[in-house]
Parts: C-alpha cells; structure tokens; sequence
C-alpha cells in the first residue's frame, strides 16, 4: 500500500526551504564568478556582501570594506588563480571548495570556503585552507 503524501501545508517549510536554497545558489554561484574567476573583489562584494559582514578568518577583521582592502591585492597579483571545484547550498548555508592559489609562487592550497547568507546578501563567512604537497601518498588528495 502507498504511503499517503502529507498535505501541502504541512510541507510548506520543505517547500520554503527548496525556494531558500535555490535563491542562495543564484546569489553563491554568481559570487563565485565575480570573485574566484574574474577576481573582481570589489564588484563581488558590493553587489553580494553585506557592510557589517562577519569574518571568523583569525588573520582579518570583520567589515565588507575589511574584506575587500585584505583580498583585492592577492587576488590581483600576477599568477594568482582560483579554480573553483564545487558549490554546495543548503539553506542560508553555502561552501565553495577551490584550488587557490594567491601569486606565481607555490602550488597554493585547497580552500573551503563556507558562507552563511541572509536576505539575499553573505552576511559571515569561515575557512579551511590546505597546502598542497609536492609528495603525497594519496593519488587524489585534494581534488
């Protein structure tokens, strides 16, 4: 026998969810465009970072204009390169996980960057970032 769907309303916060998570994919996937691709910081953050942005970064401030000044001449130095992996939303919730690599020196890193949206606008944003090895055990360590 099959299992009776539960009325609309009662999955009217599945739904809301749903529309939440595929309004902020919009937003996250465009943001990533601007920001690891076309590396234009400032037009990322104006257009999708909220002013009072919270930074849980150890090694920057909170603040959108913080961002900016700490991010846009890394992004902009020569060999700098950012390749994005995958996007991943849920919710208000969203990571973006990427090769960076912030100048023509090193192999760079593996990034996980993990954002919280709210309005339509990231409002704090966290990080794990991962050296890559020259030598590794693992044929797919990173990617």
């Amino acid at each position: 026998m099959a299992k009776a769907r539960p009325p609309a309303a009662a999955r009217a916060p599945e739904f809301a969810r749903a529309r939440e998570t595929a309004r902020n994919r919009v937003i996250v996937t465009d943001f990533a465009r601007l920001f690891y691709t076309e590396r234009n910081v400032r037009t990322a953050f104006a257009r999708y970072v909220a002013p009072d942005y919270i930074q849980h970064n150890a090694g920057m401030v909170d603040g959108r204009d913080a961002a900016v000044a700490a991010l846009a001449p890394m992004f902009a130095a020569p060999g700098s390169r950012f390749a994005i992996k995958r996007i991943l939303v849920d919710g208000d919730m969203a990571a973006i996980h990427l090769h960076g690599r912030g100048g023509a020196e090193g192999r760079g890193a593996t990034v996980v960057d993990l954002y919280r949206l709210s309005h339509g606008k990231i409002v704090e944003h966290w990080d794990v970032l991962q050296p890559i090895d020259a030598q590794t055990v693992n044929p797919h360590p990173y990617f």
